[in-house]
Order: structure tokens, then sequence, then C-alpha cells
């Protein structure tokens, strides 16, 4: 785990909403149950809102209580870079992409199995792609995660 600052965003970020801009680039949090992905049941891939990389799939998510859309695992570890939190006097596990810099959320160790993590992720940090839309999108590397004959646990 590293000590980082925030950055200013390196890329685009003309195209990110006002929430959008806050929770990447200021490290902000978005309100609990009052979020697009925290309920969001479709299948697909979840992608950092700054700078596409692909961080997370919905054959990962599960509902954690906790109002914002939550994780076991990431789609491919090293696109996820995690960093020693001390603010608001707590202790915790920010997650931030390794590409764009941008703060994704805090990671738990109070996750199900197999990994018995918990990535709790701002959806303000994420695009989702639907499963669909993969190919089209330049995603379609990650279409075997939607597979029936591929368990969940194995992405």
């Amino acid at each position: 785990m590293i000590n980082a600052n925030l950055s200013h965003c390196d890329f685009d970020c003309s195209h990110l909403t006002a929430i959008q801009r806050e929770v990447t680039q200021n490290g902000s949090t978005e309100r609990s149950f009052e979020n697009e992905f925290w309920n969001h049941k479709e299948e697909g891939i979840y992608v950092d809102v700054v700078s596409g990389e692909p961080l997370f799939a919905s054959v990962h998510k599960f509902d954690s209580g906790s109002g914002w859309p939550s994780f076991f695992q990431t789609i491919i570890p090293k696109n996820v870079k995690e960093v020693l939190d001390r603010k608001h006097g707590m202790i915790r596990t920010e997650v931030r992409s390794k590409l764009s810099n941008s703060h994704l959320g805090h990671l738990f160790p109070d996750g199900p199995e197999p990994t018995g993590l918990r990535y709790c992720i701002n959806s303000a940090a994420l695009r989702f792609v639907q499963k669909n839309d993969l190919k089209s999108q330049g995603y379609g590397e990650y279409s075997h995660l939607f597979d029936s004959s591929v368990k969940p646990d194995s992405g």
C-alpha cells in the first residue's frame, strides 16, 4: 500500500459531471442509496469514468447493504491501487484507479467468499458497459466473464 496525494486530472475531464469530478478528483464520497449503481443488476463491466480502465464486473458485485456498489474482486488487480487513507480520524484503505489516479472508494476486509474483500465504490467514479456492448466499445476481451460455464469467482 502506498501513501499518495490527490493529483489533478491528467486526462480530459471536461465530460465529467460535477459529482464525478468531486469524487474522482477531490476524493469525495457520494450519498449512499442515492447513486446510480448501488442497486444496479444488469450484466456488464464497470470502467473508470475518467480513463476507461476496466475495473469491476457485475459477476463480482454483491449487495453489502451499504448503499454503494460493492464488489468482492477487481477484473484486473493491477488496474486498481491501494492507498493509505488517514482522513476523517480513521485509518482506511483507499482504492484508486491506476492509470488516471481517480478516487474510486475504499476497500474493507468484510466481504464474502471467495476473497473476503469488499470494494465499496462510488458510482460517480464508474461508467457501466453492458454485456452486449463490450465488443463494440473495445472491451470484448471481458465477454468471457459472462460465459455460463465460467463461475463468477474465476474472473
